[in-house]
């Protein structure tokens, strides 16, 4: 096999996989019904990809192709485990047939295969944490270690819950099929999440080089306003949406030519999209409409509009931000979002305000492994003249941070201390 072919080869499943792995996947699981087995098949046929793309070269429609091969391993496997004729004749043929009655049926509850594996995902037999995590692999096509810095938790940590989970929903006997709408409300909580996780994730890329994974946070989109239409008056759907939106404005100013992170205070506001602005201040005002409150993803939208509303960084409203912050903080208490508002404590009443609210999460140490805490401290000593521990703090970070991009731009910044004047990054991680 050509060496050259070869690393094509790798790098065009690679692509493919982060492409399209949660269509695939979804489309399996639909099929077979199982979601383990989903996944091992699609594994399965990615090397078999592996082993036919270099010799044969990338197909026109390489997710097709990995599914049809995925179909063939799964009607394989049955035909092998099946003790009766019949059932051998039935389950090859029906295999073949589903998928497509499936799409032709006259009314589906969830009208999107990745939303579906998401609602089917979420069973509540399965922990909040573990709903997440699980789903995370599959419809975010994360590893565990992006999925441990959105938990801040180990790596083996989320290894062995990702584990555990598949475990319960085999030992439950859990059937994979799209829940009633009768149990969706049970189980919305885990499909916020995972969508938030995966918009997370594509805002600010917790490994990698770049910075920004603009297919996930799109696809996050996406499927959360699928979902809205689904449950057009669920506050905190409506909220997610509103701050995906506000958040995904800043997407065209985040990043300069060479993308390398702009952050908050340096980025061209006039590069914002003022239609995004317009969506998300849309769906925050439907929320309110509704009577029923702002939750969690509710007031961070709240936070991200009042950053949409400031002409210049300079005129940020952050008493109200800090307000917003004490009021999530009350309903969503977390070590991030005691972060972000000692962000905004700094902004409204300075460096010194808010050094205390930093000791306090140092000495509680959810934080510990995160780059986030150091990052922040560091950029408050700086403020604070106190240069010496300012620079030992961004290395720290730079050393604790996943992503490449992070890391150029944490190092950068602690040599430059002493350089020039020190002032606020804007270190809240949406930002």
């Amino acid at each position: 096999m050509d060496a050259r072919a070869s690393v094509a080869a790798s790098g065009a499943v690679a692509a493919v996989w982060r492409i399209e792995s949660a269509r695939i996947v979804a489309t399996l699981a639909r099929v077979t019904g199982d979601f383990a087995l989903a996944e091992d098949l699609a594994q399965d046929a990615l090397a078999e990809a592996l082993q036919t793309w270099p010799r044969d070269g990338v197909p026109d429609n390489p997710g097709a192709w990995l599914t049809a091969v995925a179909k063939r391993r799964a009607i394989d496997g049955w035909r092998r485990r099946a003790r009766l004729e019949e059932r051998h004749a039935t389950l090859a043929r029906d295999l073949t047939e589903r998928a497509d009655q499936w799409e032709q049926a006259p009314w589906q509850p969830i009208p999107d295969d990745v939303l579906r594996l998401i609602f089917t995902a979420c069973h509540p037999v399965l922990a909040p944490e573990a709903q997440v995590a699980l789903t995370l692999r599959v419809v975010g096509g994360l590893g565990s270690d992006e999925i441990a810095a959105a938990f801040l938790v180990s790596v083996p940590t989320i290894q062995a819950r990702i584990t555990r989970a598949k475990k319960t929903l085999s030992a439950a006997q859990v059937p994979f099929e799209v829940p009633d709408p009768s149990e969706w409300a049970e189980r919305l909580g885990g499909v916020l999440a995972v969508l938030y996780s995966v918009f997370t994730e594509g805002y600010a890329a917790t490994s990698g080089e770049g910075w920004v994974r603009d297919d996930l946070a799109r696809e996050a989109i996406r499927l959360t306003r699928v979902l809205v239409q689904l449950v057009p008056r669920e506050p905190e759907a409506l909220g997610l949406l509103a701050l995906m939106e506000l958040q995904s404005s800043r997407f065209g100013a985040r990043t300069d030519a060479a993308g390398e992170p702009i952050l908050l205070p340096d980025q061209d506001r006039r590069r914002w999209d003022r239609s995004a602005i317009a969506r998300g201040r849309g769906a925050l005002r439907t929320l309110d409409a509704t009577g029923r409150g702002r939750g969690a993803y509710g007031l961070q939208a709240a936070i991200a509009a009042v950053h949409a509303a400031a002409a210049r960084y300079e005129e940020t409203d952050w008493e109200r931000i800090v307000l917003l912050y004490e009021a999530l903080g009350r309903i969503a208490p977390g070590p991030v979002v005691a972060l972000n508002h000692a962000v905004a404590v700094s902004m409204a009443s300075g460096p010194a305000a808010a050094l205390p609210m930093l000791e306090d999460l140092a000495a509680g140490g959810m934080l510990r492994d995160s780059h986030l805490l150091p990052a922040v401290r560091g950029e408050v000593l700086a403020r604070l003249g106190r240069t010496d521990e300012a620079r030992a703090e961004l290395l720290r970070a730079a050393d604790l941070a996943g992503n490449a991009t992070r890391r150029r731009s944490l190092l950068a910044k602690a040599l430059a201390l002493g350089q020039r004047p020190g002032g606020a990054s804007g270190a809240d991680p949406k930002l």
